[in-house]
């Protein structure tokens, strides 16, 4: 028989990012919270838990952690039909969730359900390619990511579609790529990448020229807003959204490097396959609501 407040212990211990912080968060000792996984690796007869700086669970500590928190997600689920005051029953769901999407749409679309639920979201955020492994991993409960495979024990419905296009300065354009658009030029050419996970830079250039150049100058900026800064500001160029660059575009501010061509990313919601109604409720609102903001 699992003892709850073990799991409880080896959760925080992995969300919280050490020992120390998982006891201040569980209002416990560090000893308590190390005793506790201790007994719990006892039960088990096994490891669950690396102690690395931040520790990391072991195969069967994520397996523990994922129960745990779907465990919690239903108790949720249960209180929330036999008590009527939301604020009684705050339920914290985690979700993964790409920057680009945190800052144009996702807060938008939740926000409704947030307000009349009683619910608090803790976010990860990765790129849109990786935000799937957090809910692998069982450290999230949902994401939004690009994967359009359902995950093992998880049910997937598409959101809806970012278009994203090449761009830079007229300035920049007439200086690093005088005699056009091409590969050549691009390896010189200094670009801007959210961070060393991101290819959306090289997938845009695949699909143009049937290929990528192996390297090329970089900067990484891993913030929407700033990304788009040093775009605007001349100092490279990069893929940006069109949400954010249709007044730059419109007012020449901005031009397309390859005009008419785009990349579309569609992006897909993943979340546990369990009926809890805390679950259920954020998944509507978000469905319906990502509609407003995303291409079809």
């Amino acid at each position: 028989m699992l003892d709850y407040k073990h799991l409880e212990a080896l959760a925080n211990v992995v969300a919280e990012g050490g020992f120390e912080r998982a006891a201040q968060a569980l209002f416990l000792t560090q000893s308590a919270v190390s005793q506790r996984i201790r007994q719990l690796e006892e039960s088990c007869g096994q490891i669950l838990i690396s102690r690395t700086t931040p520790p990391t669970p072991t195969a069967a500590g994520t397996a523990l952690i994922k129960h745990y928190q779907q465990v919690k997600l239903l108790e949720a689920g249960l209180s929330s039909e036999l008590t009527t005051a939301p604020e009684a029953n705050m339920t914290t769901l985690a979700i993964g969730v790409n920057a680009d999407s945190l800052a144009y749409w996702f807060i938008p679309a939740i926000s409704p359900v947030l307000a009349r639920k009683g619910l608090l979201i803790d976010l990860r955020v990765d790129d849109q390619e990786q935000t799937h492994k957090f809910l692998r991993k069982g450290e999230v409960i949902g994401c939004v990511s690009t994967e359009a495979s359902p995950i093992q024990g998880c049910r997937v419905e598409k959101l809806g579609t970012i278009t994203y296009r090449l761009l830079a300065t007229p300035d920049f354009i007439n200086h690093w790529f005088a005699d056009g658009f091409s590969l050549d030029a691009s390896r010189q050419a200094p670009a801007v990448l959210f961070n060393r996970k991101d290819r959306l830079h090289q997938q845009f250039y695949q699909q143009y020229f049937g290929r990528s150049p192996e390297v090329f100058p970089t900067h990484y900026v891993p913030a929407p807003e700033q990304f788009f800064e040093v775009i605007a500001a001349g100092h490279c160029h990069g893929m940006v959204p069109d949400w954010q660059s249709a007044a730059g575009l419109a007012s020449g501010q901005l031009q397309e490097l390859a005009p008419g061509t785009t990349m579309r990313m569609s992006l897909y919601w993943h979340c546990w396959n369990l009926a809890a109604q805390p679950l259920q409720d954020f998944s509507q609102q978000l469905l319906i609501n990502a509609s407003q903001y995303l291409d079809d």
